[in-house]
């Protein structure tokens, strides 16, 4: 089950259209204000932590949840 925050960062990246394998980018307030949920997605392996500052990117696993989030 995912929490609210992290279903508002899938969301993020379904409002993008972001599939497995791209990478999306976190910046300024939005960052600092999904950090955990961003490293909670990262442990669960729905999110790959990429090398830039604030980048992730969709795994299969992420994806599939992202498309079971309801839209807000």
């Amino acid at each position: 089950m995912l929490s609210s925050s992290e279903k508002a960062v899938l969301r993020t990246f379904r409002q993008y259209l972001v599939t497995p394998g791209e990478m999306l980018c976190f910046f300024g307030p939005n960052l600092d204000r999904h950090k955990a949920a961003l490293q909670q997605l990262t442990t669960r392996d729905f999110l790959v932590k990429e090398h830039f500052q604030g980048a992730y990117s969709l795994t299969r696993d992420g994806f599939a949840a992202m498309k079971t989030c309801d839209a807000k």
